[in-house]
Formats: structure tokens, sequence, C-alpha cells
């Protein structure tokens, strides 16, 4: 078990003790919430919720148990290796391949996959479920995604996510395309109102959001673009490009594919990270990792071409 600990300074006075905590030790606060109801955070020794205002010089105590990886069985699964050292590990990730063990899929996971290659030297901080995962992709979406190695790690990457300094890029086949040849997406996202399952533009009550694109190549029935994203809202990407009237190719919950898609054999959403950039979490060094992209493009791109 670790423990991580945190002072309470005179300059958090009056702000919520999760929200100062998930900034200063590098935690989600879903995490801190989880780690509360667990009785594994404590405030001057004694279990603590963090409701309320705590007071300067409050000594605030994280307790993270140890991973119990041999709750989820380490598998064999090859894995496309970008970079790997003894901080982090940062993987092109194929369509098809969920990121972390869940209802339904309990096996033939990414964490499965690293708990095999990695054998013990993921961070904890992530709990059982998701040893070393910072970020996640879709089950659909292929690309660039990075893990620790370590909780350090874990919590450098954690707060560079949160302070938006890393820099996310994807490729994406949509259909039709936008207005423009680049622009700015802003409408905030929220959970939909009737479809609980799904996320929508939401005019209030919505978290804000923000999507750059560019128009790489337009064909009369699909065009391929480059996204970058500010914010990490949940399907942002698909959300902002459905709701521009460009949803992407082979997205059947925001895109109801169609002839293009059954005509081109599209199996899956055309969504890929493309580039991803961050600051080594131990000497500061810009990283800056690009994932080819997968057969399935090329392919579209073929055939739009030849039609």
């Amino acid at each position: 078990m670790k423990r991580l600990t945190y002072i309470w300074l005179a300059e958090d006075a009056g702000q919520r003790a999760d929200k100062v905590l998930a900034v200063r030790l590098g935690y989600t606060r879903s995490r801190l919430q989880q780690l509360t109801r667990q009785g594994a955070v404590s405030v001057n020794g004694q279990a603590h919720d963090l409701r309320g205002n705590l007071r300067t010089g409050d000594r605030v105590e994280v307790a993270e148990p140890d991973p119990l990886p041999d709750e989820i069985m380490a598998e064999n699964i090859p894995l496309e290796i970008l970079f790997e050292d003894s901080q982090v590990i940062v993987l092109n990730k194929p369509a098809d391949l969920v990121v972390h063990p869940g209802a339904g899929n309990r096996e033939g996971t990414l964490v499965s996959a690293l708990l095999h290659h990695c054998r013990g030297t993921l961070s904890g901080i992530g709990g059982v479920e998701r040893p070393g995962i910072v970020h996640r992709l879709d089950k659909d979406t292929s690309g660039v995604l990075v893990a620790a190695k370590t909780d350090a790690a874990h919590q450098s990457l954690a707060g560079q996510f949160k302070g938006r300094s890393i820099e996310k890029y994807y490729q994406a086949f949509v259909r039709l395309g936008p207005k423009g040849e680049a622009g700015s997406w802003t409408d905030a996202i929220g959970r939909h109102r009737v479809q609980r399952q799904k996320m929508s533009v939401r005019r209030s009550g919505g978290r804000e959001a923000r999507t750059d694109y560019k128009t790489l190549q337009r064909w009369p029935t699909a065009s391929l673009l480059e996204l970058r994203i500010f914010t990490g809202r949940t399907h942002q990407i698909r959300v902002h490009c459905a709701a521009a009237g460009c949803p992407v190719l082979g997205d059947a919950v925001y895109g109801r594919p169609g002839s293009l898609e059954k005509e081109a054999g599209i199996a899956r959403q055309l969504l890929h990270a493309a580039r991803l950039v961050f600051a080594h979490p131990v000497d500061g060094r810009r990283m800056d990792f690009k994932a080819p992209l997968p057969a399935d493009f090329s392919k579209l791109k073929r055939y739009l071409d030849g039609q």
C-alpha cells in the first residue's frame, strides 16, 4: 500500500477538497470518491469523506491499495509498441480492442495485454480494473495511447491531461464534410436527455468542449479530416461531427451508416488517434508520437479515388 500526503494550504481555503486533491495528487475525482467510500482517505488521522471545508495545516492522507493484477487475467496479446522506457509505454492500439475490462468484456482487453507485457510494472493508481491507464480510446477507435508504468508517471500524465497541455490529434473519414475547410466546434457536450447511453451537444447543462478541424481531402460523398481536441469529453469528436452534419463514417451510434459504408465495406467508425504529444514525466522532454493510418483508411481512400 502506498500513502500520499498533502498538507492543506491557506490558498486552498474554501475550495472543494476532492477538486484540490485531484490537482495536487494527480487523481481523478471519481477515483478519490471511490477511495473515500473504501475508507482510504483520512484527515488528521480520522476517516474523512472530503465533504465540508478543511483548515490550513490539516494533514490529508490517501492510502492507495496495492493493485491486484491477479483478479484480471494477463494475456499474451500482441502489442504494437511505439516507445517504451521505465516510466511509460506508448502503443498503436488497433480497432476492436477494448482498453479496460467491463461488463461483458473481462478478457481480451488492452489491460490484460499490458499486464502480460509489463509483468508488474504498471502504475497502481488506476486500481485493479485500470492499472496504468491514464486515458482511453473507444473500442472501435485506433491509434496512439500512452500508459503509465509508475505512479509518478501516472500522476504527471494525469496532470497534463487535466491541464490540457497534451496535444491530441485525430484523423477521421466523415460523410460529406464540414462547410469550411477549417474551423472550430465549441458546442458544449452532455448526456443525451432521452437516450442516456449517448452524448449530445447541449445549450444548457453541458460541459465545455472544443474540437478544431481541418479538411485534408474532399470527395463528393466524404471528407478526410484532421481533428485536434482541447477537451476530453466522452465521444467528443463523434458528437461534434454529427452535430455539424458530417458524422464519422461507420459510426452506428451517431451517424446512421448508409449505402456508402455498405458499398465500401466499412466495418467500424473510421476514427484514428493519429498523434499524441506530451512531456516525459521524469525529464520533461517533448515526446511526439504518430501512429500510421490503418489499412481500412487506405482501403476507403482507394475506393473514393476510384469513384
